[in-house]
């Protein structure tokens, strides 16, 4: 092909992009440097040439790093670019339409020469990404559209996969073409004889097709795209093992490129699902399982496996588990996709219940490092890739996601066909596998679970004997997801049989055992009833403490000297691992949160003068960097052992926690450390709580730095744009505005969607990054003011005007509901503590009324104009109802208060204008049982405003009209939801 751009710029450029995959950082940074200044002075000159480089370099792998570094450099943004059009502009922007047509006809002559494969998909990328932008901004490409036609249907193998990898990749090259001939060629590539590459290239552009055509129209397509499956499955038996890539590797790659069908466009799998219910089964169900070698006395938990497998066997393995994963996947796609369709296919749900069971047995403790490397192991710190990461763990969320979509009725039944039995099998894996599965189904089975509950807790329940520590650590989890997922009723109903085994278990031989069994006790008490707590409170705190500080005739008082208080922090010296100290210190303060007022009544109150000078000395001494986790849970431990023992018992030790905490505020912060900052603040406010008034004379410690934090603007870059802040002084209704332009990113916006603590949202065609910490810190210092206000009352008082500054702007905060929330709830808890204190003035009042009428009539959240009305029927109450408001601010809340109720009127009929539509057409999109929840969901947030609407008004006037109108908005309501009869 003839040369487009002078040698001497081919010559300069192969010089730089060989300096870029050198290894050595300066002479790559001086290449990349050389780059950016090319393209700022000639870019149409170096991305010819690199596209003409693309063709002509000697090696597959230049002319690779040639194809990628054009895609990246052609749509990345261009130096001194402004937003246009909803858009960032790129270089590709830039360049003139000549360009553009000799670029476009080098990428083609690369699509069609290139006869390196790996080189050949590059090409196909960079093509479908010169295309896919080129439609985006009304260029299309009828020339690749040609060619690619040409190729898909020729004689050369690669060329059809190449032809197909370009449908795949720039689907609306086709979308639009007609329909008969475009599922003509993706038949004959579905049916290629020849290669399984083209077969697989031919299966994405149909999925790529059907997501982005009329998949109705298109829908006889997905039986010849189901049939490469069947022809690959029955290829499985036949394998050879010298095959390069065995058929479970193609099976696994065709489930893989269906599966995202399945997830937009179940409905088209509906007149296949006996046929993929007969396909399915046998890829997702286990061989026999090796249940390991016979125990023995000498021997109780023999590995499960002595002779190392064969390296082939090995990778069969392997191929063989990725593939049931993979249908799984396929399978459990389309269940979440369209549980009503998949339910009524008999069998299908057994299955996969039947097969996540099955292979939640297989743990190979072998790949762990034994029984010995598991009990070593610090959970705190080494959170192990077994228990998250490993197949039988991924089959175990795979059960739970299940669960969820198919509900109890569907699930229950099949899963305790097995689990029983499970419970009882000689093998440790199946026991561990049985209760993990019982855990795993409690949050989607619930409703139909509490039915067969007390059966469940007689299996349960024995577990905690076992033999083999994992099954009990299993059955720890097993309580302790129950008690989540059964809130309330469980702990009601069976608290004697599950405290019987729970605190025993706390006594367990095992660190890893006892420390688990103590987490299951802050399930457990998260949602107990407090008169059923108090009477298990000595049993369970004597066996914390016992966790705590084995040896207990040290830490009894307060003036304990270092070395003891190095004892309760280190856990060499205490004989006890610290993550089991962590844990025990983190039970012990849900344990005294939940006993509330009767901690300190029950005999519990004696271990009081062991509980807390542990905490203090653990504060005191555990400054180290591997104690951080212990000294903040010590630290909310001590705040809530202090609430719950009240404020009498807790004062001879107030000083000295103050002192400590004061102590730590000052200390040296260290970046690395991110939790300290969190629980210094919120055990603050639990001093607070505990102290009462006597907390005063410390609020110039804590106070100041929470208005910092509460009145920082949000931490936001946005890319290409600008972004801008609205602010509003307390003395100055009108807005005030502050400009920031964030600097251009150094990488691409998606790097900038991976930076860790951010998150990116797209607002307006521009991409937002917004530092989520900060915004959670703004959240908790005004949560944390709500609680010191309305614990101290008029106490308060010297912060009200700075609170009151703080605090109005955070109405409008859009960017955290948390935020919005807290300052509705602030607002008039400031204004009591002022009218108790004698420090609330006229200006505040005007202030405060004119921030909450001008919040409800902007706006348009409905579930936050509930939280708007309530703060406004609080302030009203506070101030002494309506009759001593000025005429002009009444009639202001009742016309804004008329106007929200239009616009509630408003959506009330448009729904059920929808629902009328709907049910008029049946095949209409949005009549399925999501649309409704959602309606219902609405309508409901809707009614809580109406409830605060209409106590606001009859304050106001009892007889006011606009009583009525709440009345009738409210009898707009569709209220015709029925409940789910297949869970009900």
């Amino acid at each position: 092909m003839d040369a487009v751009v002078p040698e001497e710029i081919t010559h300069e450029l192969t010089q730089i992009l060989s300096n870029l995959v050198l290894g050595d950082n300066d002479i790559r940074s001086s290449a990349e440097k050389a780059v950016n200044e090319r393209l700022a002075q000639t870019p149409e000159l170096y991305l010819l040439a690199l596209a003409q480089f693309a063709i002509a370099a000697d090696t597959d792998v230049m002319r690779s790093f040639s194809l990628v570094l054009l895609r990246r450099l052609l749509f990345r943004a261009a130096p001194g670019s402004t937003s246009h059009a909803h858009r960032r502009t790129a270089l590709y922007d830039h360049l003139s339409s000549q360009t553009i047509t000799t670029l476009e006809r080098l990428l083609l002559h690369a699509l069609a020469n290139e006869a390196a494969p790996k080189v050949r998909r590059n090409a196909v990328d960079t093509v479908c990404e010169v295309a896919n932008q080129g439609m985006a901004r009304g260029r299309p490409w009828h020339g690749l559209q040609s060619q690619a036609f040409g190729m898909a249907q020729g004689d050369d193998a690669l060329g059809r996969a190449s032809g197909f990898g370009v449908f795949a990749g720039a689907p609306n090259l086709i979308v639009d073409l007609q329909t008969d001939a475009v599922m003509g060629v993706l038949r004959r590539g579905l049916e290629d004889s020849e290669s399984i590459d083209v077969r697989n290239a031919a299966l994405r552009a149909s999925v790529a097709y059907l997501s982005s055509a009329d998949a109705q129209l298109a829908s006889s397509l997905l039986g010849p795209m189901l049939s490469t499956l069947v022809s690959l499955s029955a290829a499985l038996s036949s394998f050879s093992a010298k095959d390069a890539l065995p058929p479970h590797h193609h099976l696994s790659v065709f489930l893989s490129v269906l599966t995202p069908l399945c997830a937009s466009h179940p409905a088209l799998f509906a007149p296949h699902l006996q046929g993929l219910i007969h396909l399915l089964p046998p890829l997702i169900l286990p061989p026999l399982v090796d249940s390991g070698p016979t125990p023995t006395v000498g021997r109780p938990f023999p590995p499960s496996s002595t002779a190392q497998p064969d390296i082939d066997q090995s990778e069969e393995h392997d191929l063989r588990q990725t593939l049931r994963l993979s249908a799984l996947e396929f399978m459990l796609t389309l269940s979440e996709a369209k549980p009503a369709m998949v339910r009524r296919v008999p069998g299908w749900v057994d299955v996969v219940v039947r097969a996540c069971l099955e292979a939640m047995g297989e743990l190979d403790e072998d790949t762990e490092g034994g029984l010995e490397a598991w009990l070593a192991d610090d959970p705190s710190q080494n959170s192990s890739a077994s228990e998250t990461d490993s197949p039988p763990a991924l089959y175990e969320q795979s059960l739970d996601r299940l669960a969820i979509a198919m509900g109890g009725r569907a699930v229950l039944p099949p899963a305790f066909q097995y689990i029983p039995s499970m419970l009882a099998s000689y093998d440790w894996r199946v026991r561990h596998a049985g209760l993990m599965a019982i855990a795993a189904i409690g949050e989607g089975t619930g409703k139909i679970m509490l039915e067969q509950l007390g059966k469940i807790i007689e299996l349960v329940v024995p577990m905690f004997g076992d033999s083999h520590p994992r099954v009990r650590y299993a059955a720890c989890q097993c309580v302790g997801q129950l008690c989540t997922d059964l809130e309330e009723v469980i702990q009601e109903r069976y608290h004697q049989q599950l405290f019987a085994v729970l605190i025993p278990a706390l006594e367990d031989p095992e660190p890893r055992v006892h420390a688990h069994a103590a987490a299951a006790l802050i399930n457990f008490c998260e949602g107990v009833a407090r008169d059923t707590l108090v009477p298990y409170l000595d049993l369970i705190v004597e066996r914390l403490l016992r966790l705590l500080n084995p040896n207990p005739n040290t830490h009894t008082s307060t003036n304990a000297d270092a070395d003891a208080g190095a004892d309760a922090s280190a856990s060499p010296r205490s004989g006890t691992r610290r993550y089991v100290q962590e844990q025990a210190i983190t039970t012990l303060a849900m344990v005294a949160d939940a006993s509330e007022g009767m901690f300190s009544k029950a005999n519990v109150r004696q271990h009081y003068a062991s509980i807390m000078p542990l905490l203090l000395n653990v504060l005191r001494n555990a400054d180290g960097a591997e104690y951080r986790k212990l000294r903040v849970k010590a630290m909310e431990c001590a705040g809530l052992v202090a609430i719950a023992v009240g404020r009498d018992m807790f004062r001879p030790d107030a000083a000295t926690l103050v002192e400590l905490l004061i102590r730590i505020q000052k200390s040296p912060v260290d970046p690395s450390d991110t939790q300290l900052g969190h629980y210094l603040i919120a055990t603050w406010a639990k001093v607070c709580q505990a102290m009462g008034p006597e907390f005063e004379p410390y609020l110039p410690v804590v106070v100041p730095a929470l208005l910092q934090t509460a009145s920082a603007k949000p931490d936001v870059n946005v890319y290409g744009a600008c972004v801008f802040f609205f602010s509003r002084s307390l003395l100055a209704p009108t807005p005030t505005l502050t400009l920031t332009r964030a600097p251009p990113p150094d990488e691409d916006d998606e790097k900038a969607e991976e930076r860790e603590g951010w998150e990116t949202v797209v607002m307006d065609g521009q991409t937002l990054g917004i530092r989520t910490s900060a915004i959670e810190e703004k959240c908790q210092a005004f949560e944390t003011l709500v609680i010191y206000c309305s614990t101290l009352g008029a106490h308060f008082a010297p912060y009200l005007l700075q609170t009151l500054e703080v605090t109005f702007p955070g109405l409008a905060f859009y960017y955290h509901d948390g935020v919005r929330e807290a300052c509705a709830v602030l607002v008039p808890m400031l204004l009591a503590s002022g009218k108790a204190s004698n420090t609330l003035t006229n200006q505040m009042v005007s202030a405060a009324l004119h921030h909450l009428i001008t919040s409800i009539r902007t706006e348009h959240d409905t579930s936050f104009l509930a939280s708007l009305y309530k703060c406004l029927n609080d302030t009203l109450r506070v101030l002494g109802g309506p009759g001593v408001l000025p005429k002009e601010v009444v009639d202001e809340i009742l016309e804004v208060t008329k106007h929200q109720l239009q616009a509630i009127a408003d959506r009330r009929r448009g729904r059920a204008n929808r629902v009328g539509s709907s049910n008029s057409n049946s095949a209409s999109a949005g009549t399925d049982g999501v649309d409704k929840e959602e309606m219902a969901l609405m309508e409901e947030v809707e009614d809580f405003v109406l409830d605060d609407m209409g106590k606001m008004l009859a304050v106001v006037d009892p007889a006011h009209p606009l009583l009525v109108a709440v009345s009738s908005v409210r009898d707009l309501g569709l209220n015709t939801w029925g409940s789910d009869e297949d869970e009900e």
